[in-house]
């Protein structure tokens, strides 16, 4: 008798441990705040200079059919292609240069120009 009063209580609280556990797993939790994170990654573009207004650098490249405008501000540096600052007064139509910069909706602001020296071929 007593073997049978032990068995079925532990049957009963085996049987109710699913139900507890259940209960435990019931909580809710609430989820922490997301944070969104944006980049910006700075990008190249190779070609010629076509025009160097007061705002704005077009630089015509063989990889886009049609002359892409740079904006550039005051923190726009120019450089040669050692690295060396030079002034901006370097960028003229017909330059070789490498723009980097970063795109802001539509436009894309120049944040280096990397003016490169002007090669010639002589044929013989």
């Amino acid at each position: 008798m007593k073997n049978t009063i032990c068995r079925l209580s532990s049957l009963a609280i085996l049987g109710a441990m699913p139900f507890t556990a259940n209960i435990a797993l019931a909580q809710t939790t609430v989820a922490p705040a997301t944070t969104t994170t944006t980049t910006t990654s700075a990008t190249t573009s190779n070609g010629t200079v076509s025009q160097f207004s007061p705002d704005t650098i077009v630089v015509s490249s063989t990889t886009s059919a049609a002359p892409v405008s740079y904006s550039y501000s005051k923190t726009t540096t120019y450089v040669d292609e050692n690295g060396n600052a030079v002034s901006s007064e370097t960028v003229k139509s017909g330059a070789p240069v490498t723009v980097y910069y970063t795109q802001d909706g539509d436009k894309m602001i120049a944040t280096k120009v990397i003016v490169r020296k002007t090669t010639t071929t002589t044929t013989p």
